[in-house]
């Protein structure tokens, strides 16, 4: 894989960056030990400015180019999951219960190595802001650094962020111009009837019967309410309710996850969810209450930064290695919030065969950090070229 010869002298130093921060995974915005290592390593590669504690626990590091310029930013999200590490390598984490799952510990190397060169070589107009951010897996800490004045502050004019992509070729990286993941929302329903015998349901107001036809229209929302060929996904993944065989419960619960792209779809859907607990409580002479909870917005690159994302892409990964038009993603991203308020580009940089995020045997592979790295350098400096 190329990769600038410089980034490459750092890939041991990277390596075990990376290894020691899976060895430390931490959750949400607790990510004060990862901050402090991150601080800590900016100290020494010298960048100019070390701004802690925007979002809790994200750092904004400002790099100064050669003369005026604008300012371009980089981000790498720092957060782990809940979750048993079962990899067996000798750097797994030390912390039961956490892991990093979905490789931020290696997100967050590259911009670490990113961050050296271009400490060094400043070979670049204006500014480079480097955004390590908290809480990505859960709690939108890129909605809490932008709520915060991030852009503002640093004057950041447009923002890049990369993740790894296991089982695509070490080494490829693939964008769409426009939305590239999804809106994610949630929703749950509160089924309250009349429990009684299971002998005698006439003298009830059954939940569960309810509940039941309340999940089938659900499902009429993408087959019956909606374009076929635009992009939407509803998921009831939870029903609980009764405790014995013999017993009409009082009620019932349902959640599920909602999936779009499109504004109008999304208020769609939250409509005629509304509409069918209506409807199906009045039909089984229950209480169906919607409680609809607004998750990440969708991720939508911008064309023209996705279109230079994809030539420095190529620069650094070779034309073979590129895909610069790929299918969009159901999955959400809280990068979203960063590109809602500034021009930028999401892209994905593949770590080859083996086990995907969020699964206990995932484990980040190193040999792509210093790609990810010259990206994001090369980005800095074809972006904002020095006089």
């Amino acid at each position: 894989m190329p990769v600038l010869n410089r980034i490459a002298d750092y890939t041991d130093e990277m390596t075990a960056w990376r290894r020691h921060l899976h060895q430390h995974p931490e959750l949400g915005f607790d990510c004060h030990e990862t901050a402090a290592f991150v601080a800590a390593r900016l100290r020494e590669f010298g960048v100019d400015e070390i701004h802690e504690g925007i979002g809790q626990t994200g750092i904004v590091a400002i790099v100064k180019g050669r003369g005026e310029g604008a300012t371009i930013g980089l981000r790498a999200d720092m957060d782990a999951l809940p979750m048993e590490e079962t990899t067996g390598a000798e750097w797994a984490s030390k912390v039961p219960g956490r892991m990093h799952a979905c490789g931020h510990d290696g997100h967050t190397t590259m911009l670490l190595g990113a961050a050296k060169y271009l400490a060094e070589t400043r070979n670049f107009a204006g500014r480079a802001a480097l955004i390590f951010q908290p809480a990505e897996e859960n709690g939108g800490g890129g909605d809490a650094m932008v709520r915060e004045g991030m852009m503002e502050r640093f004057g950041i004019n447009r923002v890049f962020a990369m993740h790894n992509s296991p089982n695509h070729r070490a080494g490829s990286i693939y964008t769409t111009p426009g939305p590239i993941m999804a809106a994610v929302d949630s929703f749950e329903i509160d089924v309250k009837g009349r429990g009684g015998h299971g002998a005698m349901p006439h003298l009830t107001a059954d939940p569960v019967v309810a509940a039941v036809a309340i999940v089938n229209a659900i499902q009429t929302i993408s087959s019956r309410n909606h374009y076929a060929l635009d992009d939407l996904v509803i998921s009831v993944t939870q029903i609980h309710t009764g405790s014995a065989d013999n017993i009409v419960p009082d009620d019932a619960w349902i959640c599920g996850t909602v999936r779009t792209f499109d504004p109008q779809v999304r208020e769609m859907v939250q409509r005629r969810l509304s509409e069918i607990c209506v409807g199906q409580g009045a039909a089984y002479d229950v209480s169906a209450e919607l409680t609809y909870i607004e998750g990440y917005p969708a991720t939508v690159n911008d064309p023209d930064q996705a279109s230079f994302a994809a030539e420095i892409a190529r620069e650094v990964a070779g034309d073979a290695n590129v895909e610069d038009s790929i299918g969009r993603e159901m999955g959400a991203e809280d990068f979203s919030y960063m590109l809602n308020v500034r021009p930028g580009c999401y892209l994905f940089l593949g770590q080859g065969e083996g086990p995907g995020v969020h699964n206990p045997g995932y484990d980040f592979n190193d040999e792509i950090a210093p790609l990810g790295a010259s990206f994001f350098a090369r980005l800095v400096e074809r972006g904002q070229p020095a006089s």
